[in-house]
């Protein structure tokens, strides 16, 4: 088991890092919030899981140790793999995440894309009593799950190389495109990535 890598980032992508350590360059999928922490060419830590299948090795990082603990508890759900345990924390803080199935927030569970509404009810059901400790910030569930998502984009934007110029115009197209129910950070994280492809 591969518990966490150190190493210099050689590169970054809209959904994952490679990480050289040792000569070898190890491609990590990780969330936009973890990658909005790296910058190419300097070292960086990241608590990581590997998911073993029949046909891949698959490892998957995070920023802390508290955020990998949180993923791989997702997944004793029923129905719930890694790429869907990554996308409730691509979502989600790990803390709103623990809120929402403490609280049964059945409706901030299931923006998250692939969680309908029984899928959700699972996770409250299987998870409430093994989440941990919930902290009860004045925000309340609903604060914490839905503000962000600019800084969020913002970030994998910087990260991956554009300036801070660039960052705040792509946000703020973005933002005029969102109607309605705000999409997930990732999706609107490609989005930014596409007006941006445009421009250089």
């Amino acid at each position: 088991m591969i518990a966490s890598v150190r190493g210099t980032v050689a590169a970054i992508a809209a959904d994952s890092a490679v990480i050289e350590v040792g000569g070898v360059g190890l491609a990590v999928q990780c969330a936009p919030g973890t990658l909005a922490g790296l910058r190419t060419g300097a070292e960086a830590r990241l608590a990581t899981s590997l998911v073993v299948r029949e046909d891949s090795l698959t490892l998957y990082g995070f920023a802390d140790d508290d955020e990998k603990h949180l993923f791989e508890l997702l997944q004793t759900a029923s129905g719930v793999g890694p790429r869907l345990a990554q996308a409730v924390l691509a979502v989600h803080q790990p803390e709103a995440v623990r809120r929402a199935i403490s609280a049964g927030d059945i409706a901030a569970l299931t923006r998250v894309p692939g969680i309908g509404k029984k899928g959700a009810e699972r996770l409250v059901l299987e998870l409430r009593d093994r989440i941990g400790a919930v902290s009860t910030g004045a925000d309340g569930v609903a604060g914490a799950l839905t503000g962000g998502w600019q800084d969020q984009v913002r970030q994998g934007i910087l990260a991956l190389g554009w300036s801070a110029q660039q960052a705040d115009q792509a946000v703020a197209a973005v933002a005029e495109s969102v109607d309605g129910e705000t999409p997930p950070v990732p999706v609107l994280l490609r989005q930014a990535i596409r007006l941006l492809g445009r421009t250089r």
